[in-house]
C-alpha cells in the first residue's frame, strides 16, 4: 500500500466507521488482501474481545448487585423483590447467551468472579447505606448457583416453592 493510499484508509477510518468496515468487508471478501487496512482491523479484533470480556464483567457484577439486594436490602425487599428477580433473570439470560456465543469467556467467567463480587459489593453498600462490613467479603453463592435460573439467595429455588 502506498502512502497516498494509506493516508486515505486512515482518513476512511476515522472519518465514516461505517464505510470503512464495509470497505474492509469487501476488499477481504475479494481476497483484496493488499489494500487492506490490516493496522486498523487487528485492532478492531482486539477491541472486540476486549468488549466481550467488560460486557462479560458488566453482567455478572450487576448480577450480584441484585442477588445483594435481595439478600440483604430488607426494608425495599417487599416493595422490590419481583423486580430484582426479574433483573436477576435477565442478567443471567444474558450470560448464557454470551457464553454460548463465546464459550472460551467461560474460564474468563471464573477468573472475574470473586472481583466483580467485591465490586458489587461496593456497591450495594453504597446504594444501602450499610457499612462494607455488613456484608461478606467471600461471595455469597459458587459459579453454578448465579448461573441457575431456578436459584436464588433465599435458598430455595423457585421451581420448588409454592405458588
Amino acid at each position: 500500500m502506498t502512502a497516498q493510499s494509506s493516508q486515505l484508509v486512515q482518513t476512511l477510518y476515522e472519518d465514516d466507521y461505517y464505510l470503512w468496515v464495509d470497505t474492509t468487508v469487501r476488499k477481504l471478501r475479494c481476497a483484496e488482501f493488499d489494500t487492506v487496512d490490516w493496522e486498523n482491523l487487528i485492532e478492531e479484533i482486539e477491541s472486540m474481545g476486549r468488549s466481550e470480556k467488560r460486557a462479560l464483567a458488566s453482567l455478572l457484577t450487576r448480577l450480584f448487585e441484585h442477588l445483594l439486594k435481595l439478600t440483604y436490602w430488607e426494608s425495599e425487599r417487599e416493595n422490590n423483590e419481583n423486580k430484582w428477580k426479574g433483573e436477576i433473570t435477565a442478567f443471567r439470560l444474558q450470560i448464557k447467551k454470551l457464553l454460548k456465543d463465546s464459550p472460551s469467556l467461560k474460564p474468563y467467567l471464573t477468573e472475574i468472579f470473586d472481583e466483580c463480587y467485591l465490586d458489587a459489593r461496593k456497591v450495594i453498600s453504597q446504594l444501602t447505606g450499610k457499612k462494607l462490613a455488613n456484608f461478606p467479603p467471600q461471595a455469597i453463592t459458587t459459579i453454578k448457583e448465579v448461573l441457575d435460573e431456578n436459584w436464588f439467595p433465599d435458598g430455595k429455588s423457585e421451581s420448588t416453592k409454592e405458588g
